[in-house]
C-alpha cells in the first residue's frame, strides 16, 4: 500500500445555507475512501472574491492524509461539488461548495487539470488563516513559511466563526 501524503484542502460556499454545506462537505470528506481526515480549521466569513454582487463566503480548509493519486483525489472533490449541485457558470461566481486542493506533500504539480501548490494560495487571506490554524508551522514546497504570508495578508474584514 502506498504511504499517505499530507494533503490541505481549501473549502468555500456563499449558496444555499453555506455554514451547513461547508461543515456536511467536512462529514463527508472524512467518509471518502483513501482518505483520512486529521484536522479541520474553524469556518471563516469572508468578502466575495469577483464579482461583489453575491453573497459573503463561509471558508475553511482541512488536512487530509491520502493514499489517493493527486488526480485521483481532484475527481473525489470535484464528486462531492457535484453531489453538491456546484454548478460552474462565473469565474469567482456563487457556488453552493467549492473545494480546492491547496497542497499536496511537498509535491509541485502542473498538469492541464490541477495546478499544486493552489495557485492563489499564498495570496488569499481566506485561505491562509484557516491554513495557519491547523498547521501554524507549515513550510511550502518552495521552502516558504506560512507566517511570511500572513504577515502580507493581514485578517482585514477576514471573520473567524465561533
Amino acid at each position: 500500500m502506498a504511504e499517505a501524503v499530507r494533503c490541505f484542502i481549501g473549502l468555500g460556499s456563499n449558496l444555499d445555507n453555506p455554514t451547513d454545506q461547508v461543515m456536511q462537505a467536512l462529514k463527508e470528506l472524512q467518509d471518502l475512501p483513501g482518505i483520512s481526515l486529521m484536522a479541520s480549521s474553524s469556518l471563516y466569513r469572508s468578502d466575495p472574491m469577483g464579482p461583489q454582487d453575491q453573497p459573503d463566503y463561509i471558508n475553511a480548509v482541512a488536512m487530509l492524509d491520502t493514499q489517493l493519486t493527486p488526480l485521483a483525489l481532484l475527481d473525489q472533490l470535484q464528486t462531492l461539488e457535484h453531489a453538491h449541485q456546484r454548478i460552474r457558470l462565473q469565474h469567482w461566481g456563487p457556488r453552493t461548495l467549492d473545494l480546492d486542493l491547496l497542497l499536496y506533500g511537498n509535491q509541485l504539480i502542473t498538469c492541464e487539470r490541477l495546478t499544486v501548490p493552489h495557485p492563489g494560495l499564498t495570496e488569499r487571506n481566506f485561505v491562509l488563516w484557516p491554513l495557519a490554524e491547523i498547521a501554524p508551522d507549515l513550510k511550502f514546497p518552495d521552502g516558504s513559511l506560512i507566517q511570511t504570508y500572513l504577515d502580507q495578508h493581514p485578517l482585514g474584514t477576514l471573520q473567524r466563526l465561533s
